[in-house]
């Protein structure tokens, strides 16, 4: 029993947090409300069209502004107060669903509205994302965020099961419009949420002040550092080809198993859930080296093709479970590696091009497998994510290994510099410690201290 106590506790250490509970709360509710939206739009455009050329294009249409302005927001981001940037960009959001609901609800939405709307609401995410990021670190602290992080991709992927439930509940018992209509109401949980923080308890973060070439200086500066600069590299490939589930998942269950809006609904939740056990697996651990970065990548690119070959609807599931485990994994070691690397007043930029590489990819990758989905079969969209996966990981790894040549050809006395999470300091906290372990466990071409 005292063992089971003290792994619960480093699993929600971060919990402790009340300005993250707060947080973790309303963005509980807000995005079940996103994930229903998610799913709603997709039969939308469906029903509106039957393509998965069209839902690629209304996903690369939502995620272009990051890709354009992303860096832009991470200067924001920088610059001002998180929490007022927040303020206004969740409010942004609910307006948006709103607006779409009520077209929907009147019976006026035409693709080309989907369209304008689905890119409006990338331009908000574009200054939203890398705020959100940095704004975790600013409630809990760098001794936290390797948790925090992790807890909140737990409750993304459980709001992935809850939300995409409800939405094939309400889609065939009271339509598309009231999915949109909630999701516009649930942004009140957030903006409750970040009013009721205390200022006093945040970590403040060092603000960049304004000046000129701030953006040129953030793209030298990941360029410049290769931990960074790799990890990026990653999650660029990964997130082109991979993580494309809300096109490509539409059309398996459409095409593939001839089901309905319910069973894309299942196939999310199910995916979520996988996710769910992974992360709080991920967040009680209390060793592992940041090496797995590149390992997490070339098993979630496994589970992938399993997935694509799975013979019926059972193993489908099955093997969805198994992406959504994998995958917090990448996501969470990624996330956090890139923030606790980062310069205090460089990490909105970091995570801006976090954003660009993981969601504003979408625009490329998007379309490329609606196309390959509606051309050659939905199986194969998910043959190409796995392919993709596969090969960032292979690119971590060999990265590893030319990192641990090149500092070992350098000389001095020093045993090479390893960041790892080790149970020897506080609960999920990165620390660094000398190592003299294979090349596999340098840190991305990394041999400096996190934080």
């Amino acid at each position: 029993m005292t063992k089971v106590k003290a792994l619960s506790a480093r699993t929600f250490s971060s919990l402790h947090n009340r300005n993250f509970r707060l947080y973790m709360i309303g963005q509980a509710i807000s995005l079940s409300g996103t994930w229903m939206q998610t799913v709603a739009q997709a039969w939308l455009v469906l029903k509106l069209t039957d393509s998965g050329t069209a839902l690629g294009l209304v996903t690369a249409l939502q995620f272009l502004p990051v890709l354009v302005l992303g860096p832009w927001g991470g200067v924001i981001a920088d610059r001002l107060p998180k929490r007022r940037v927040l303020y206004a960009t969740q409010a942004a959001s609910g307006v948006l669903a709103v607006i779409l609901g009520v077209l929907v609800a009147t019976g006026a939405v035409e693709l080309w509205m989907v369209y304008v709307l689905a890119g409006a609401l990338g331009v908000v995410a574009a200054f939203d994302n890398p705020t959100r990021q940095v704004f975790v670190l600013e409630m809990v602290g760098e001794s936290e965020l390797t948790n925090a992080v992790t807890l909140n991709s737990v409750m993304v992927n459980l709001a992935r099961v809850v939300g995409p439930a409800l939405a094939g509940a309400l889609i065939a018992g009271v339509g598309l419009a009231v999915c949109f209509l909630l999701n516009g109401a649930s942004y009140i949980a957030v903006l409750v949420a970040l009013a009721m923080m205390r200022a006093g308890e945040l970590h403040g973060a060092q603000r960049a002040p304004r000046a000129r070439g701030q953006l040129r200086a953030g793209f030298r500066y990941v360029w410049s550092t290769p931990a960074l600069r790799d990890t990026l590299v990653m999650m660029a490939l990964v997130g082109t080809l991979a993580y494309e589930f809300q096109v490509s998942l539409p059309l398996l269950a459409r095409f593939t198993f001839h089901g309905d809006s319910g069973m894309y609904a299942t196939m999310s939740s199910v995916m979520g859930a996988g996710a769910v056990a992974g992360g709080l697996w991920t967040a009680g651990r209390r060793a592992g080296r940041l090496s797995t970065l590149g390992w997490s990548s070339v098993v979630f690119g496994a589970v992938i093709l399993a997935a694509a070959v799975a013979p019926g609807l059972g193993a489908e599931l099955a093997a969805l479970v198994a992406v959504g485990a994998a995958s917090i994994t990448f996501l969470a070691l990624g996330n956090t590696m890139l923030q606790l690397e980062a310069a205090p007043e460089m990490r909105g930029r970091v995570m801006a091009l976090w954003s660009v590489a993981f969601l504003g990819s979408t625009p490329v990758g998007g379309p490329i497998i609606g196309v390959v989905g509606e051309h050659l079969g939905a199986r194969w969209s998910l043959v190409v994510g796995g392919v993709a996966a596969v090969a960032a990981g292979a690119y971590g790894l060999v990265g590893l290994r030319l990192a641990a040549r090149r500092a070992a050809a350098q000389p001095g006395p020093a045993a090479p510099v390893v960041v790892s999470v080790t149970g020897d300091g506080p609960p999920d906290c990165l620390v660094a410690e000398a190592s003299t372990d294979a090349p596999s466990d340098a840190l991305l071409a990394g041999t400096g201290t996190a934080g």
